[in-house]
């Protein structure tokens, strides 16, 4: 035991006491109204606060990955859930433990494979490019795959140009960015296009701004949870218990095309 505290064990998170809830060091009655979600989220993992546009660009990456629609396995696991009658709590909770190194993992996957290639890079003293033809090769003849780039769905994934878009706007560059676009253009000298997709860019973006890899699924569950809770409210209010959910046999009826109002 530490004897200058007398606790079996210390948090560095939230220090709470009576009348006073302060995270990270910061007052959380001031951080409310005065910091975005970015902001908040950014401060309790990096345990610094950041500036807007880095708050910004971390509010991207939540958005960016709010939902994918009715197939992906976290909201299949939390409709089929919800259909047997379990409440809001138990179905999200369902949905949350189906994200997992093969849904959602590309991001920290693609994060250390990034990583990889810039080692060997500086230690064999070639450049980026070089190195990412090097890496892919040998990652093929392991039978191993790069994660965050190509997509089952979008052959241009239309999240990923926004979120550089936003990095640039942020004045966030770097190694990880400039390696991501490295292995781009390996695949398209190797005849074989593949574009980054989101989980990529927030892979690169992750990492260029200083996360460890091994919280960046979380990222991906923390942005995935309010659309998991839309997919539970919905199947809770509009379909019949004890379904049978078939992941493609459904068609979309919500609003059509809008667009988001500018300031």
């Amino acid at each position: 035991m530490n004897r200058s505290n007398p606790h079996a064990w210390t948090t560095a998170v939230t220090q709470i006491e009576p009348n006073r809830v302060a995270v990270r060091g910061y007052d959380i009655a001031e951080l409310m109204g005065n910091v975005g979600v970015g902001q908040a989220v950014y401060l309790i993992l990096q345990g610094e606060l950041p500036d807007e546009k880095i708050g910004r660009l971390m509010e991207a990456i939540l958005v960016s990955s709010i939902d994918h629609g009715a197939t992906p396995p976290s909201a299949l696991a939390a409709r089929t859930i919800a259909s047997t009658g379990a409440g809001l709590s138990q179905s999200v909770a369902a949905g949350v433990m189906a994200i997992n190194r093969s849904h959602g993992g590309a991001i920290e996957d693609c994060a250390r494979q990034l990583e990889q290639i810039i080692a060997r890079s500086k230690s064999q003293g070639c450049s980026l490019d070089d190195a990412a033809v090097a890496e892919l090769a040998e990652m093929k003849s392991r039978g191993q795959r790069m994660s965050g780039f190509g997509h089952r769905v979008h052959s241009n994934d239309p999240r990923t140009a926004r979120l550089f878009e936003l990095c640039s706007e942020a004045g966030v560059s770097g190694p990880y960015l400039d390696t991501a676009r490295a292995v781009e253009r390996a695949f398209a000298a190797a005849s074989k296009p593949l574009p980054i997709n989101v989980d990529g860019a927030i892979g690169a973006v992750l990492a260029q701004l200083g996360f460890p890899p091994a919280v960046m699924n979380g990222l991906f569950m923390i942005a995935r949870v309010p659309g998991l809770v839309a997919h539970v409210a919905e199947e809770q209010s509009r379909e019949k218990l004890m379904r049978k959910i078939d992941p493609v046999a459904h068609s979309y009826d919500g609003p059509e095309t809008r667009s988001v109002p500018r300031s």
